[in-house]
């Protein structure tokens, strides 16, 4: 079976879509029944393929999104007849779809489709993305609330499937932790002891402006020397945070790293203290995922999809409750027998998650809809 992979609006794995995309790529196996080819924009061409050789076909389209959305409506179902896929798989979820399937298509859905809708200033692209999500072979949602989700936005959707995301062992572990005050990883050095918010700065959903007032009250509170380190790409909401972080009394123990290498982000997550994850509307919330599997105690938003990923291996807060973070921010800092259950209790959930499992369902179902 040749199945054929778009790497289109994965941000060239900058992003969680992409670290998403990257990690399945790994796990896929090789083998007689299964090839697999990608196909995206130019600069993808080595991006998803570091670790093993796929075939990779450039389509050169201008670096925009309207020309892409264009191309995924116009040209794909066209372009998947041409080359003979059997199947494709479609990983930047609602971003970029074709509204025509040329080959049996399959839909990765790892976002809230209304928050999506919502944030949408398209009504044509709007209309469209509901047509193909309806169109689609199968839509696999990242959790059981995408899955909900889905069908209160109507969409007629042919097959939806609940597949949750892995975690990469080879990345995230609580084996290594260093002993020296200052982590040095390239081209960062961060002091400990500090608390990381792993996340791009996209969106006020994402509740970063919070998560700084919070951290503020609880330095005042306990005028410990954490550190608050954010993690994440600049987005449309960058200035929002910077001005926020700015204006905090504590500006000097708030650190804003911009990208940061995914390869990297095992060493930041195991030399933390905490994992606090204040984003409303996940759909999935890897890095709550990967947090646990590090050892980190975790403190997140008690919406979306984060209390059925997490279950007891966290502790939840309301994230408009700038009180209630703070106090969760404390307790999982300070109270060390609390700390310590909550660890346990994470890396045993996160036990339940691996790329094996999500790239061996994947396969089930794009056999399914050859079948």
């Amino acid at each position: 079976m040749k199945v054929g992979i778009d790497s289109f609006g994965c941000d060239s794995g900058r992003s969680g879509r992409g670290s998403y995309l990257t990690s399945l790529i790994n796990a896929l196996p090789d083998g007689d029944t299964f090839s697999w080819e990608l196909f995206g924009p130019e600069i993808d061409r080595y991006t998803y393929t570091e670790n093993r050789a796929l075939p990779f076909t450039s389509v050169h389209l201008p670096d925009s999104l309207i020309m892409e959305r264009l191309w995924h409506v116009c040209s794909c179902a066209s372009f998947t007849r041409k080359y003979s896929y059997d199947a494709v798989l479609y990983a930047a979820g609602p971003q970029l779809l074709p509204l025509r399937y040329g080959r049996p298509g399959v839909v990765i859905l790892n976002d809230i489709l209304s928050s999506f809708l919502e944030n949408e200033e398209s009504g044509f692209y709007k209309k469209l993305l509901l047509k193909s999500l309806s169109s689609a072979d199968c839509i696999i949602a990242g959790s059981n609330c995408i899955r909900q989700d889905i069908e209160r936005c109507r969409v007629k959707a042919k097959r939806v499937e609940v597949v949750y995301s892995g975690i990469d062992r080879g990345i995230f572990t609580p084996i290594g932790k260093t002993e020296n005050t200052v982590v040095d990883i390239k081209p960062f050095a961060i002091k400990r002891p500090y608390i990381i918010y792993p996340s791009r700065m996209q969106g006020a959903a994402k509740r970063h402006v919070e998560l700084i007032k919070a951290f503020s009250v609880f330095k005042e509170r306990t005028g410990l020397p954490h550190r608050l380190v954010i993690a994440g790409s600049e987005g449309k909401y960058s200035a929002s945070v910077r001005n926020e972080a700015l204006s905090s009394l504590y500006a000097s123990d708030i650190f804003l790293t911009g990208y940061f290498p995914h390869e990297n982000f095992g060493d930041l997550y195991r030399n933390a203290e905490a994992c606090v994850f204040p984003a409303v509307n996940e759909g999935v919330g890897l890095p709550v995922m990967e947090s646990m599997a590090s050892g980190l105690p975790v403190a997140c938003s008690s919406t979306g999809a984060l209390r059925e990923i997490a279950a007891d291996g966290a502790v939840y807060f309301d994230s408009d409750n700038i009180d209630e973070m703070a106090t969760c921010i404390e307790k999982i800092v300070g109270d060390g027998e609390f700390r310590e259950s909550l660890v346990k209790k994470g890396l045993k959930r996160a036990e339940e998650f691996s790329w094996e499992k999500t790239a061996g369902r994947i396969m089930e179902i794009l056999e399914s809809v050859c079948g």
